[in-house]
């Protein structure tokens, strides 16, 4: 395997330590009296806050460290991301949910609209509801969260969100996407520049840096060094992500596929290209409408049917020339492991390319089985 990390380019390192930075930069944010939003999933439109004048910043913790902490209070066979959110929320550990002047939660599982309810005796708690189904009144329903999203910001925060602030703030978030999609895209190529796990770094880390309108000159410096810098990589086969959302202690999948002959060109799933791969449409006569019409457009495994996550699957599987899907599901992730069947379907029979899932929490103790899994399905490819 050709290590490539030790001599990544210093700007490759500041977006791998994004997030450790960022539990320092948080606290100068509030120093500067700009108020914090704590999100929980893509499905916010980071475009309200922005307009608001307020950053936003991913609550999703990934580790074990305080699933016994949380399991006090919340059953032990619920999903991993879940009991490790709440865990470091009451104990105080994440400096992301300490700074946080006001909590945004949706109703993407069930587990999660219960969680925000003890949230929300620690913390002011706002709940979007998102609706099941792409459909029109689907539609109708989550604009209308939408416009109460906006009203609750401002009443919150006492700001006024005039148009002028939502447009331009719908320009910020279209060009962080434009620029990340662009720089993934270098995993397109037939001999490819760095691996698999370092390009997960940068997309893991954008979502950690709160100057938004800095990014797409970080990430074009970034891709300019990595192109000339970097030896390329062939002969691995090329695998694709999907599922879960991946970070921390999940990482082992990554290395699992990346030490045992593959290697990840692409992620489908949150954190990668399910919730950049669409920009709001500008210039529309109600932004609130392109907003809502370009989250509810996730193909996220809470929707029923899903037909947006097939979509985007098949055009990364054709794009990054895949040679194979693994589908990583968080225990107990019920919605992502009752769709496996379809994705396989879709995998196997439609794109003829092989499909494994498998699932995982954010213990160490399944990595040699995920080891074996992974290499015997490199292998078999």
């Amino acid at each position: 395997m050709i290590e490539l990390r030790k001599d990544l380019p210093e700007i490759f390192e500041e977006f791998a330590d994004a997030r450790r930075e960022a539990f320092l930069k948080v606290k100068e944010i509030k120093d500067q009296d700009i108020p914090v939003v704590g999100v929980f999933c893509t499905f916010f439109p980071q475009e309200l806050a922005l307009a608001a004048g307020a950053t936003s910043v991913s609550l999703c913790a990934t580790s074990d460290e305080t699933i016994a902490d949380a399991e006090r209070d919340l059953p032990k066979n619920l999903c991993p991301l879940i009991k490790s959110s709440y865990g470091f929320a009451i104990t105080d550990k994440c400096p992301f949910f300490h700074f946080s002047d006001l909590i945004v939660g949706e109703t993407t599982c069930d587990g999660k609209k219960k969680m925000y309810e003890y949230l929300g005796k620690v913390k002011p708690t706002h709940v979007m509801e998102l609706p099941n189904k792409q459909s029109e009144k689907g539609l109708e329903l989550w604009y209308n969260e939408v416009i109460k999203m906006k009203e609750y910001l401002e009443d919150f925060l006492k700001v006024e969100i005039t148009e002028e602030d939502i447009r331009e703030a719908i320009r910020v978030k279209n060009a962080e996407r434009s620029a990340i999609k662009d720089f993934y895209s270098i995993m397109k190529e037939d001999e490819l520049p760095i691996m698999g796990l370092d390009m997960w770094h940068v997309l893991h880390g954008a979502t950690f840096k709160f100057d938004k309108r800095a990014i797409p000159g970080e990430l074009a410096g970034l891709k300019e060094k990595v192109l000339n810098e970097h030896k390329h990589i062939k002969g691995k086969k090329r695998i694709l992500v999907t599922g879960c959302p991946i970070g921390g202690a999940t990482e082992k999948v990554i290395s699992a596929i990346e030490d045992n002959g593959g290697i990840v060109v692409a992620f489908e799933n949150c954190g990668g290209a399910k919730a950049i791969d669409r920009n709001v449409e500008e210039g529309t006569d109600d932004p609130y409408m392109a907003i809502a019409e370009k989250y509810l457009n996730i193909g996220c495994a809470c929707m029923s049917p899903n037909p947006n996550r097939r979509e985007l699957l098949g055009r990364m599987i054709d794009e990054y020339k895949v040679d194979g899907v693994v589908d990583m599901h968080l225990q107990t992730c019920t919605p992502f492991q009752v769709e496996s069947l379809e994705i396989k379907n879709f995998c196997n029979q439609e794109k003829n390319i092989p499909y494994i899932a498998v699932e995982t929490d954010y213990s160490q103790s399944d990595i040699g089985q995920l080891n074996t899994r992974l290499e015997a399905f490199v292998e078999m490819i």
